[in-house]
């Protein structure tokens, strides 16, 4: 049973910091970013095992040099951001692959990393989930009037004085904060899913960003609770299992009618 309480725990305490982060990486069209940030952690587990530094500060320091790389690059309008992107995640998971097959005196479980591992989740791992979630959750409060306006109108932002290139590192290193973050529950190829999911199963029930951001999480944290459900019954891999809990949620949202206002 604590097995199963610690991935509970878990499991809500990323929800709890993937929704509101979610929502903006809805609004903002930046799902092709997180994609890139998830693929780059297996580069950053890579690292952190060839170094013989903990894994989750390894990708925390990889996904947040590869934010601010990517902004530079955007900055310089040398390439589409889509096209950065692409190339940005694929060379990473790649060289992140490349570097594991190379590793022959460690004994990993590649596809823990790459699919999550919910139900090995330590107290250790729930202090550095809930302990990285709180820092989260405190930048968005503090930040949350100068994100909105920057997703709004990036342009009358900056003429109203927000700091728009600032503001787009913060929401890109919390980004690359919540995928260390989340690493353990869904792994490195599902993490996208936690993020936009549970964003986009709410987003047209909701008349406010506060409404979204907060309703996301909720729908989150019940996606971990029907997923793990499924995982101990039918004994189904347990980040994967979550990813459909939130799949099946989002599928429920589109056939509720929206109340139209009278």
């Amino acid at each position: 049973m604590d097995i199963l309480l610690y991935a509970l725990l878990a499991g809500i305490g990323v929800a709890l910091v993937a929704g509101p982060l979610g929502s903006f990486v809805v609004w903002r069209r930046m799902a092709y970013f997180s994609d890139t940030l998830a693929h780059s952690a297996l580069l950053g587990v890579a690292l952190g095992l060839v170094l013989s530094l903990p894994i989750p500060l390894m990708v925390v320091i990889l996904c947040a040099t590869l934010a601010v790389l990517l902004l530079l690059l955007q900055i310089n309008q040398t390439l589409s951001a889509d096209t950065l992107l692409g190339i940005l995640a694929h060379t990473s998971l790649a060289l992140g692959l490349f570097i594991v097959s190379f590793i022959k005196d460690i004994r990993i479980d590649l596809m823990a990393y790459l699919f999550g591992d919910l139900l090995s989740v330590t107290a250790q791992d729930l202090a550095w989930i809930y302990g990285g979630g709180l820092c989260i959750l405190m930048t968005l409060i503090l930040f949350w009037d100068s994100l909105l306006a920057v997703t709004v109108h990036e342009e009358l932002a900056r003429i109203e004085g927000v700091p728009v290139e600032r503001i787009k590192l913060t929401l890109m290193l919390m980004l690359a904060l919540v995928v260390a973050v989340a690493m353990k529950i869904v792994g490195v190829l599902l993490i996208s899913a936690l993020l936009i999911i549970p964003a986009a199963t709410v987003r047209r029930h909701s008349n406010s960003p506060e409404t979204m951001a907060i309703a996301a999480s909720l729908c989150g944290m019940v996606a971990v609770i029907f997923g793990l459900s499924m995982s101990y019954h039918w004994d189904s891999p347990a980040g994967p299992s979550v990813v459909v809990a939130c799949f099946v949620l989002f599928i429920g949202s589109q056939l509720i009618p929206v109340k139209t206002p009278q």
